[in-house]
Parts: C-alpha cells; sequence; structure tokens
C-alpha cells in the first residue's frame, strides 16, 4: 500500500508541474506576437559628433514594410531623413541627412503579427553640425556725385568812387593853375605898360 500511495503521490505531482509549465507558458504566446524595439543607432539618448549616413533600428521580429513608417525631425521640427526606410530582416535604415547640431527624433510605427500598432521613438543629439547659412545681401552703395564748390567768380573792379573824384579834381586843379598863369600874365603885361607910360 505504502509503495502505490508513492508511486501515486509523484503521478499527480508531475502531472501538477507539467499544468503549472503549460499555464505559465500560455500568456507567452500571444505576447510574442507584438514586436518592439531592441537597439538602435545611434543609441537612445547618445550625444555623437560625426553625423551617421544613416539610422538604423532593430526590432523583436521582422517588421512589414507596408505597416512600418519611420520619420527623423531634427531642430525647429526640420524633415532629416533623406529618403525612404529600407529593410534587411529585422532592421530598418534610414538615410540621415543631417543639418544644426541639437536634438534629433526618430519616430517609428508599426503593426505586430496580431495586427497590435507600435509606437515609439528614440533620440539622439549631434554636438556638431552646419549651421543654417544666412544669406548675404550685398550692399549696394550708389554713386555719389561730387558737387563741385561754388566758386564765386571775382567781379571786375569798379572803379572806386574815391578814385573818380580823384582824377575829378585832378582835372580842376590844372584848370585852375592854367587860369592862374593867364592872369598873372595879363596882370604882368599891364604892370609893364603903365611903367612904360609912366615914363613916356
Amino acid at each position: 500500500m505504502g509503495g502505490r500511495t508513492a508511486r501515486t503521490t509523484r503521478t499527480w505531482l508531475a502531472v501538477l508541474g507539467l499544468a503549472a509549465g503549460v499555464s505559465l507558458l500560455l500568456p507567452a504566446a500571444p505576447a510574442a506576437a507584438h514586436n518592439s524595439l531592441t537597439g538602435s543607432d545611434p543609441a537612445n539618448g547618445a550625444r555623437v559628433a560625426t553625423a551617421p549616413k544613416r539610422i538604423e533600428l532593430r526590432f523583436l521580429a521582422t517588421p512589414k514594410e507596408a505597416t512600418t513608417k519611420v520619420t527623423v525631425t531634427g531642430p525647429d521640427n526640420v524633415a532629416a531623413a533623406g529618403g525612404p526606410p529600407t529593410f534587411s530582416g529585422k532592421r530598418v535604415s534610414v538615410p540621415f541627412e543631417p543639418a544644426a547640431a541639437g536634438l534629433y527624433i526618430v519616430a517609428y510605427q508599426l503593426a505586430s503579427d496580431d495586427g497590435h500598432p507600435i509606437k515609439g521613438e528614440i533620440r539622439f543629439t549631434l554636438t556638431t553640425g552646419t549651421p543654417a547659412e544666412t544669406p548675404s545681401t550685398p550692399t549696394s552703395t550708389a554713386p555719389t556725385t561730387a558737387t563741385p564748390p561754388t566758386s564765386a567768380a571775382p567781379s571786375p573792379a569798379s572803379p572806386t568812387p574815391a578814385a573818380a573824384a580823384a582824377d575829378d579834381d585832378g582835372g580842376t586843379g590844372w584848370l585852375w593853375a592854367a587860369g592862374a598863369v593867364v592872369v598873372l600874365a595879363a596882370l604882368g603885361g599891364g604892370l609893364l605898360l603903365r611903367r612904360r607910360a609912366a615914363r613916356g
């Protein structure tokens, strides 16, 4: 009796263990149908000085091209994906066209085998980049025409009234002198005539 009871007990324990193992495995079956991200290059939260040519996402299961979308945005929400994603097994790659240095966000969306949508993102910081070039507007300077200095032309010197008066005075003085000579000559001649008359 004791041997049968022991064997029966061991059999039930084996059955219960098998049932427990199966019960633990059953919830894992639908969970395995859900895809998830397993890694990326650059890694999430990384700081890189040299911009990669491509951004790579690695998934737990092979993503479907028809239901997988990947976007890359940089500073000021500028798109930085250089083309559509390419698929290689469980890896998805996107060409990367960096702009300015700063934070870049890689957002992905795909559907698992059970149709459940999966969304997520990774972020990395580009420490060096090409800053946006500011358009240089040539400063056009209008030609300046030099205005020649206005020089007052010397006006012809007009004879001053003082000079004219001097000329007039000079002419009048000669007339007076000539008149005085005539008067003196007349007086002298008269005196000579009187003396001759007195003697005779």
